[in-house]
């Protein structure tokens, strides 16, 4: 079950999408949904309603409605195709840390508005280059975030990058759980090598797990490096997390 829903927020109106189990009443604890760089698309719909049938609410928002509303990629074509990556590469570079602050106070406002949320704990999980973005709000939002998960994360702990997530986590109070791709050459191990430092030193309970011979992206059904096996596994634990935490 599927509604969309427009969320006012300081840089102009979050298209989004709220996704609850079918034949449920009643409101459900809160899953915020960040998409990968291919943005809102049917893979995502599904990624959704797998896991709001466990039992939760899921606010799915488009992140790139400062540029266009709903599914950016055009319909037959592939968020890795030449024609379109250039596009959704220049909408990404928009979403700088403070960007993302401002929409994560607008996600929440909405969170504690609409009827579907019961409020309290939450959990946020992102994808490749929103990985970050669960961390982030992890970090701004100790109080309301309870967990946080990234799977085939994208460059958390770029040494030379001053905005890298990593120079935040020692204000994330949530439970913290990374899928890894394998030999993922947008994640090499120095970086998660250098984000598990950085968690431990903070004292954040998480769990990083390699997910062997899965390339980047094994969980988006649209592209070439899905990989069925570790997508399975992805749900499975993300379950765990959410089970565990709210």
């Amino acid at each position: 079950m599927s509604r969309a829903i427009d969320i006012p927020a300081t840089d102009g109106t979050i298209d989004a999408h709220i996704v609850t189990p079918t034949n449920v009443d009643g409101p459900l604890p809160a899953v915020v949904l960040f998409t990968d760089i291919g943005g809102l698309r049917p893979c995502y719909h599904e990624k959704a309603q797998r896991i709001a049938d466990n039992g939760y609410a899921v606010l799915m928002p488009n992140v790139y409605y400062r540029d266009a509303a709903g599914e950016i990629v055009p319909e037959g074509k592939s968020f890795r195709d030449p024609e379109v990556r250039p596009t959704l590469v220049e909408y990404a570079g928009h979403l700088t840390p403070e960007a993302q602050s401002r929409d994560f106070a607008a996600l929440i406002d909405c969170l504690d508005r609409a009827a579907e949320f019961t409020g309290g704990k939450i959990g946020v999980v992102g994808y490749c280059m929103t990985s970050a973005f669960a961390l982030r709000m992890a970090a701004e939002h100790p109080d309301r975030v309870a967990a946080a998960a990234g799977f085939h994360s994208a460059n958390l702990a770029k040494a030379d990058d001053a905005s890298s997530p990593v120079g935040v986590v020692d204000a994330i109070e949530a439970r913290v759980y990374f899928g890894h791709a394998d030999k993922d050459e947008l994640l090499p191990a120095e970086q998660i090598a250098r984000m598990d430092e950085a968690l431990a030193a903070a004292g954040v309970h998480f769990t990083t797990e390699l997910y062997n011979g899965a390339a980047h992206g094994f969980t988006a059904k649209d592209a070439p490096s899905y990989d069925a096996a570790a997508d399975a596994l992805h749900h499975k634990r993300l379950a765990m997390l959410l089970e565990e935490t709210l």
